[in-house]
């Protein structure tokens, strides 16, 4: 059939599409029938159905006098708990199952073995991160894989000792960076070189990055930055910087904890040295569930794990016990532990939901869907000068969506507990960081324009209550 006009809403800008469809339906802007629209043709709507969306009602915070507990929350804080696949209850009881039926047989027999349960779906994690099979290894959690993989890359010299990161680093990069620092008898004072926004911005600049990299490269041993900044949402460009660190001969790698299922990675491509990342954000698999860890194929015969261990053997001889290591190279080298069945299972549930679309179809929804948060915010929420008592909100997370992935950080010009308190009475689910900041994510892979829409209104809510 010959394509309707509405067939390229998606490929328009977030601005652009909301103004084409307002106008098609002969509604305002704002108005819930474009988000129903919206979602009416998005063709990836189909994958919230392999969720579990909580009920507003079992939500602890939920006042039953506000709100039809009966609905499903509006739930946008996968950037820091993503929703259950519904066949993650399924994979666990097989195994549950398997442990009691045929006990010690489940390590070598049924559908995933557990002495190699991790292998079967690597695959799947390489499509996400941009990564060739070989170059992902699934194992541990985030800073654990993190320490292991500086341990290898992080060779400092008395000349060339510094690591570069943000000022800002999540709490545990900036720990891990300043104990490796140490054990390697260097002062953390001396050999972290932090990156800050320029005064009176939120964000770092991509010319800035680069320029101190240029400028003091000669003493940087690694460069180690996030995909995407936790706080701020900033989604970094990591190939120019890649490319401007190995120019200064300095190692470059990223946490993708934020990144990962929810940018459009291409570390194998981008030449990324080395990455880590946990798995219960945007992928799903439970809280505290099993980590990844990426090495480029590059470095596969000459990156060597510090610390060894049995998993880290070619699995055709290490049930051979002969304590004589034959090293499996790249990434795979450095696995100490067979992993735990139970932490697989769940990420397989939720790998398999990605299998069912492309990173570049979700992140093109998603370009959309964050951009008409922003674009509502800005008409809700905008400073008025001629309403000066009115609450308004200002965005952290830069407006190019090229630097940013789903979440949009919300500044506040009220103190933002109370109306934090007064969303989640209402079913939000959503992130709240002192004093005025809130962290909002709608996800591709499960949420809707609808629930983009119920957060607006919900907000206008919270925020008349709180004031009152």
């Amino acid at each position: 059939s010959a394509p309707t006009p509405m067939d390229d809403i998606f490929d328009l800008s977030p601005t652009a599409a909301v103004k084409r469809v307002s106008s098609l339906l002969g509604c305002s802007p704002t108005s819930e029938k474009v988000a129903d629209y919206f979602d009416e043709h998005d063709k990836l709507r189909h994958l919230r159905e392999n969720f579990l969306v909580p009920k507003i009602a079992d939500l602890p915070p939920t006042d039953r006098s506000l709100v039809d507990g009966s609905q499903e929350c509006i739930y946008l804080c996968g950037n820091s708990l993503g929703l259950q696949p519904k066949n993650a209850r399924k994979y666990l009881e097989e195994e549950l199952d398997n442990w009691a039926k045929i006990a010690i047989h489940g390590h070598t027999v049924g559908s995933r073995p557990w002495a190699w349960a991790e292998n079967n779906i690597e695959d799947s994690m390489a499509n996400i991160v941009g990564a060739k099979s070989g170059e992902v290894a699934l194992m541990n959690g985030l800073t654990v894989n993190l320490h292991l993989l500086m341990l290898s890359f992080y060779k400092p010299t008395p000349t060339r000792h510094k690591i570069l990161l943000e000022s800002k680093a999540f709490p545990s990069d900036h720990y891990a960076i300043e104990s490796q620092i140490r054990l390697r008898g260097f002062s953390p004072e001396s050999s972290m070189l932090m990156l800050s926004p320029r005064p009176g911005e939120d964000t770092l600049r991509t010319e800035d990055i680069l320029d101190v990299i240029e400028k003091e490269g000669d003493v940087i041993a690694m460069v180690m930055l996030p995909g995407v900044q936790y706080y701020t949402g900033q989604l970094f460009d990591m190939h120019a910087i890649t490319k401007a660190g190995h120019k200064k001969g300095c190692f470059v790698g990223f946490d993708c904890a934020h990144a990962v299922g929810n940018a459009d990675l291409k570390l194998h491509d981008w030449d990324v040295d080395f990455a880590c990342w946990c798995s219960y954000k945007y992928l799903n698999s439970g809280a505290g569930g099993l980590a990844g860890a990426f090495i480029h194929e590059k470095h596969k015969d000459t990156i060597k794990p510090a610390l060894l261990g049995w998993w880290g053997h070619d699995l055709a001889t290490r049930f051979r016990m002969t304590n004589v290591m034959e090293l499996q190279p790249g990434v795979s080298g450095f696995r100490l532990s067979n992993q735990p069945i139970l932490l697989v299972c769940p990420l397989q549930a939720s790998l398999e939901v990605f299998n069912m679309a492309s990173m570049q179809s979700l992140r093109r929804k998603s370009v959309l869907l964050t951009g008409y948060l922003e674009y509502l915010i800005k008409e809700y929420y905008t400073e008025d000068p001629a309403q000066p008592h009115k609450a308004y909100v200002r965005i952290l997370t830069p407006s190019d969506p090229r630097q940013r992935g789903c979440q949009l950080s919300l500044s506040f010009s009220i103190p933002i507990r109370r109306v934090f308190q007064e969303l989640e009475k209402r079913g939000v689910a959503c992130d709240m960081r002192e004093p005025s900041v809130l962290r909002i994510a709608p996800v591709p892979l499960y949420n809707s324009f609808r629930d983009v829409h119920r957060f607006i209104e919900t907000l206008g809510k919270a925020l008349a209550a709180s004031s009152s």
